[in-house]
């Protein structure tokens, strides 16, 4: 939909607005047209959500049938399609509203600005599934928490608050909650009341942007602290299993989220690529699908519309 003045909106329009292939070859699409005739580009859409994230029924089949390669490029994909919100050469403004959840929180976190409605529930749900974030959530919280370590201990006790708001599926009650949470960013995210206005505000902030002579971004690095880092992770999640906080398949997602945070078992601390965070993250993703206790959480989520814990 061109909303004139060079900026075009993107609208989700699925079931539940999914995150499919059918959408991500829309998104891709768009950000191409943007790129070639207009200033910018606005994904939203006016339905009672923006998104409850990706195509779970997809990700079983596949995982059922051990289609190991097909769902390995549907991730991929996924994840490129994020960085390409990212990275694209115009200005991309999200718009989320009502349910942003998974993948919808993804994209979300990869824009070059966010407009939000007052309401939006936002978070990365994915371990109430069997899996971690895999489309770009966890490595751009690792990239997030990276920006702000000045001490040891704020370096633990940042990463900490990423780890445990991914592991516990935590969702912000409000756009105004996703705040403390790291999912919206003080100084570049804005908060709309009235619903009502909020494409046309995506779209003034769009059109901003473009004048205030927007250049594409370049890629970061991330300083990921390693397997020293891991063993208090470890520590943790084993407490929580002998208290039986959590189950034995729950410390299994915890220990493998933990992982990726850190950047795998990597003996100092080092500072490594996106593409690098990416490929442990979808790499850990498929090693969960690949887990009976998972793709029984799929299908009871599926089912029944809410998460199991076995």
């Amino acid at each position: 939909e061109d909303l004139g003045d060079g900026i075009i909106n993107f609208e989700i329009r699925s079931k539940m607005n999914s995150l499919g292939g059918e959408v991500l070859d829309g998104l891709n699409r768009a950000i191409d047209l943007a790129e070639k005739e207009y200033d910018g580009l606005v994904i939203g859409n006016q339905g009672t959500n923006f998104s409850v994230g990706a195509n779970l029924a997809m990700i079983l089949m596949m995982a059922i049938e051990q289609d190991w390669d097909d769902l390995n490029m549907a991730i991929a994909y996924f994840q490129k399609s994020m960085m390409r919100v990212r990275y694209s050469s115009i200005p991309v403004v999200v718009a989320p509203h009502g349910m942003t959840l998974g993948g919808g929180c993804e994209m979300t976190m990869h824009a070059d600005r966010v407009v939000a409605a007052a309401e939006t529930y936002i978070g990365l749900v994915e371990t109430g599934v069997g899996v971690i974030p895999g489309g770009g959530g966890t490595k751009e919280f690792a990239l997030r928490t990276s920006r702000e370590f000045h001490s040891d201990d704020v370096k633990n006790n940042r990463l900490r608050e990423a780890f445990m708001n991914i592991a516990m599926g935590k969702v912000a009650t409000s756009a105004y909650e996703a705040y403390d949470m790291g999912i919206l960013e003080k100084g570049k995210d804005i908060v709309v009341v009235d619903k009502k206005r909020q494409i046309a505000e995506a779209k003034k902030a769009a059109k901003l942007l473009a004048e205030q002579g927007y250049t594409q971004p370049i890629e970061q690095t991330v300083k990921v602290l390693g397997k020293d880092a891991l063993g208090m992770f470890y520590v943790g999640t084993d407490q929580m299993l002998t208290g039986n906080f959590i189950s034995a398949h729950d410390k299994k997602i915890a220990d493998k989220l933990a992982n990726v945070l850190v950047g795998g078992n990597l003996s100092e601390p080092t500072v490594v690529t996106e593409q690098y965070l990416l490929n442990l993250e979808r790499e850990t993703f498929l090693q969960l699908c690949g887990e009976r206790k998972t793709l029984e959480r799929i299908q009871f989520m599926l089912q029944k519309g809410k998460p199991l814990r076995n």
